[in-house]
């Protein structure tokens, strides 16, 4: 991780976002710009709470961990998105695991100076209301999406999701991906979920080579998919 508090830099994905008044003026020196790379663990589950931070560039990756220490991915999030948000206005311990994908940039505020200078200001106030209501929509058009699609949708969806987008300096076809945990995803059965796999190498969408899978058909997998419900 890497913190800078560039004052042209912070402004310049405020107003690339239209996010200039969420901001009230007091808090506004208090926030610095967070890089992180490829694979870096931005928050721990479990861990205490401390900031709040504003997705402007980059994709991320939300799991959870069981006790048996297995882990389900649960989304995958680009911006504009919002960490910390629930576990700030609940105060409560991280919720899940928040990983980088892709090289990303958050604008981040620790929750000491949003007590001080933030706490009863409107505009941030009803814009953590927006993104807190729509993670909640989100959440029940996956499930929707779980009941009324078959797993080859929710496949195709989920391969796209994890995949990084081929405008991204790091993108790759090549995949490594758990298939007890994509199975748990997309709410299917470890054998079907391997049938399915199967059946996208047969139709030429993908191959699998020891592990892992290469897409080989990316606008087939878009047609497949329609609305990639996974970001």
């Amino acid at each position: 991780m890497k913190e800078q508090k560039d004052k042209e830099v912070i402004n310049s994905f405020l107003h690339a976002h239209q996010i200039e008044t969420i901001f009230n003026e007091p808090l506004i020196p208090h926030l610095s710009l967070y890089s992180f790379e490829q694979g870096e663990i931005i928050c721990s589950q479990g861990d205490t709470a401390q900031y709040l931070y504003v997705l402007v560039e980059g994709k991320l990756k939300i799991y959870t961990t069981s006790a048996e220490g297995n882990t389900l991915i649960l989304s995958f999030k680009t911006p504009l998105e919002v960490i910390g948000d629930i576990e700030y206005l609940r105060d409560i311990d991280i919720i899940n695991t928040v990983e980088a994908v892709t090289h990303v940039h958050m604008i981040g505020v620790h929750y000491s100076y949003l007590e001080k200078y933030s706490k009863d200001y409107s505009p941030l106030l009803q814009f953590l209301l927006d993104i807190i209501t729509r993670k909640f929509t989100i959440k029940s058009q996956s499930l929707s999406f779980h009941l009324f699609y078959p797993v080859e949708v929710r496949l195709a969806s989920y391969l796209l999701s994890v995949s990084v987008d081929e405008s991204d300096p790091l993108f790759n076809e090549h995949l490594s991906i758990n298939i007890k945990d994509t199975s748990n995803l997309i709410g299917t059965s470890y054998r079907h979920l391997n049938r399915v796999i199967g059946k996208f190498c047969t139709e030429g969408l993908i191959e699998r080579n020891k592990g892992r899978i290469f897409i080989v058909n990316r606008e087939g997998l878009r047609m497949m998919a329609g609305k990639n419900i996974y970001e």
